[in-house]
């Protein structure tokens, strides 16, 4: 499963701390397509040091996209993740020349980060049009899960690649999203007292199954 295929709803299950839930992921009968990892923001409670990054991710992930979650990444920070397998970055509060210089030199497919609280913020997608691969659009609590107004990336599915994130839980009605967003991005739903709740995490992607193979 790639992010080509033509399957209706994508997910990306975000801020994965430990090898158990990495493996229970990779090994599940429909596995998320994109797993993210909290690189250099340490005011989340899901952020990884390089040594426990590097570490985790030595498991192979079959066909999943690894995704290096970015929060105004310094070159100290780029340099560092270069060489661990990640297929994407994902990045937040960042510059169009910036952006476009990381993905020049790294050669990893972007996903650009837009926290959203009133329409202009949505707009700002056009500056990172000719850069993006994805765009993640995000409530504005960062390590904090906060729901934005969805009307007001109405439409704009037919224009870019949309994830959607922000306050997302695993029994909320999917089909909610299909017209909205390419991918759905989930990571404090799928917790219970801060850690990864393995039977949310199931809940979730067997929602999303359904929503694509069932009529």
């Amino acid at each position: 499963m790639n992010e080509n295929s033509e399957k209706k709803l994508q997910s990306k299950i975000c801020g994965i701390t430990d090898i158990k839930t990495l493996k229970y992921l990779i090994n599940h009968s429909y596995p998320p397509s994109f797993v993210g990892f909290i690189v250099n923001y340490k005011k989340s409670k899901r952020y990884l040091d390089y040594k426990k990054l590097k570490n985790l991710l030595k498991v192979k992930k079959k066909k999943i996209k690894f995704v290096a979650v970015l929060v105004k990444p310094s070159n100290i920070d780029l340099d560092n993740i270069a060489k661990l397998p990640f297929d994407y970055y994902q990045i937040y509060d960042t510059s169009p020349k910036k952006i476009k210089l990381i993905k020049n030199k790294y050669k990893k497919k972007i996903i650009v980060a837009l926290t959203i609280n009133k329409k202009k913020d949505v707009e700002k997608y056009k500056l990172y049009k000719k850069i993006s691969d994805i765009f993640l659009f995000d409530g504005k609590g960062y390590e904090k899960s906060i729901a934005f107004n969805h009307k007001l990336i109405n439409n704009l599915k037919k224009k870019i690649k949309i994830m959607l994130a922000g306050n997302i839980k695993p029994n909320d009605n999917l089909k909610n999203f299909v017209e909205l967003a390419n991918f759905i991005d989930i990571s404090g739903g799928l917790e219970t007292h801060g850690k990864k709740d393995i039977s949310k995490i199931n809940t979730f992607l067997n929602n999303i199954k359904k929503v694509n193979y069932e009529n």
